[in-house]
């Protein structure tokens, strides 16, 4: 059901979410594939939401503190770029964190955090309230890969999509392309996009970042199949799978999957679903881009580079891009 709800003076929250059929159905799609899979979407229930939040917090993850030093050191002129008066809009906005640091500049019109998870939305967007009572949130909870009819309901200004943490690079490049073409449509021939990508970099330090020694991502993983017996009504065991996450040089991914540690069947949503051992469901992909690769991305969605950050070791990049 869409609606949309009033939860505190400067926060409205709007309910865009799929119905529970259609997810149902595209989640068996990915689980009855050659290849099984399920779409990293699927991660951020709000304990999934909580996992990342504590990943992103561990010594061996740099991309978010990385990507946070180059918006706090660079904060006044990124936020020139984007504008005071903007529509500030951040797809898969979780904990809100890094518009924090654009705030100490930036005075948009409005902010839109869009999230997957309507219960972690809702508490980061109240928070966030209270902190900047002069801040006018609109929440949304929505799958951001779908439409965003919605944003016509918000107010008129110019349109700036904030799209930080890399999490372009969880699309296929064909998918980040159609991804990159809607932002395009969004911000119309005024607006524009700022995003952080994660660079092509040692293959120890990317498999580090996603094998932490405390376990956490692997729990963040694992915790997919525990959001899948919510969805279908099934039995996935915990136990019975593994955390792998690898470098795929050749594709300049991060491959993350979860691999049955033994023969076994699944009943889900009417199918049995059978799994050999060592047979793996392939989660999440993290492409790393140097910046020829980017900006050729953006260049076929008719994006072009107007300026870019790095830190001093370019493990990391944030972009301005702005329509061709």
């Amino acid at each position: 059901m869409k609606q949309a709800l009033k939860k505190a003076n400067n926060v409205t929250f709007r309910d865009e979410h799929p119905e529970l059929g259609v997810s149902q159905h595209e989640i068996m799609q990915g689980l009855t594939a050659r290849q099984k899979t399920v779409n990293p979407k699927w991660f951020y229930d709000e304990r999934g939401s909580q996992l990342f939040d504590q990943i992103t917090r561990l010594p061996e993850y740099y991309p978010t503190r990385t990507e946070l030093a180059i918006l706090q050191e660079n904060c006044a002129e990124i936020s020139e770029h984007c504008g005071d008066g903007c529509l500030l809009i951040e797809p898969g906005s979780g904990s809100s964190e890094k518009v924090r640091t654009l705030l100490q500049h930036l005075r948009p019109a409005a902010y839109v955090p869009m999230d997957i998870s309507a219960d972690f939305l809702q508490s980061a967007a109240l928070q966030l309230g209270d902190e900047y009572p002069w801040l006018d949130i609109h929440a949304v909870c929505a799958d951001f890969n779908q439409g965003w009819s919605f944003v016509n309901d918000l107010p008129d200004a110019r349109r700036v999509v904030f799209y930080p943490g890399s999490t372009l690079g969880n699309l296929e490049p064909e998918a980040a392309i159609r991804f990159l073409a809607r932002v395009r449509d969004l911000i119309g021939e005024s607006g524009g996009a700022l995003l952080g990508v994660d660079t092509h970099k040692a293959t120890a330090q990317l498999n580090a970042a996603y094998n932490d020694v405390e376990g956490i991502t692997a729990a963040f993983n694992l915790n997919v199949l525990r959001r899948m017996n919510q969805l279908l009504d099934t039995d996935f065991d915990e136990s019975q799978f593994q955390h792998h996450a690898f470098y795929n040089t050749d594709a300049r991914r991060i491959e993350m999957h979860l691999v049955s540690q033994m023969q076994q069947n699944v009943e889900c949503s009417g199918q049995t679903l059978e799994f050999a051992r060592g047979e793996t469901i392939h989660t999440e992909n993290s492409y790393k881009y140097s910046y020829e690769d980017f900006a050729a991305l953006a260049a076929a969605a008719d994006l072009k580079i107007q300026t870019s950050w790095q830190d001093e070791q370019k493990n990391f990049g944030v972009y301005f891009l702005q329509p061709m």
